[in-house]
């Protein structure tokens, strides 16, 4: 279904190509009437924001980035000293 609306739209190219290709953001009606708004400020809030989430992706990436048999070792080696505590102590 087509809808006769039209909208404006930013596009943004990525900082970091492994986490996507581009943002898109879709411009609220009320901000591009109002006054103060310009396209520069717009765009770099856009930009801000996209960089903002790859920054939280890597973030986030380097601290999960343990293979999965290092996890299995851990959950084992936890699983392994609550049987041990258990014992000896109950």
């Amino acid at each position: 279904m087509v809808k006769g609306i039209a909208r404006r739209v930013v596009v943004i190219k990525s900082p970091d190509p492994k986490i996507f290709d581009e943002a898109i953001f879709l411009v609220r009606d009320e901000s591009s009437r109002g006054p103060g708004v310009t396209s520069d400020e717009l765009l770099r809030e856009a930009q801000g924001v996209a960089e903002d989430f790859v920054r939280s992706k890597a973030r986030r990436r380097r601290v999960l980035s343990l293979p999965a048999w290092a996890w299995s070792l851990a959950g084992g080696a936890a699983v392994g000293a609550a049987w041990l505590a258990s014992a000896l102590f109950f």
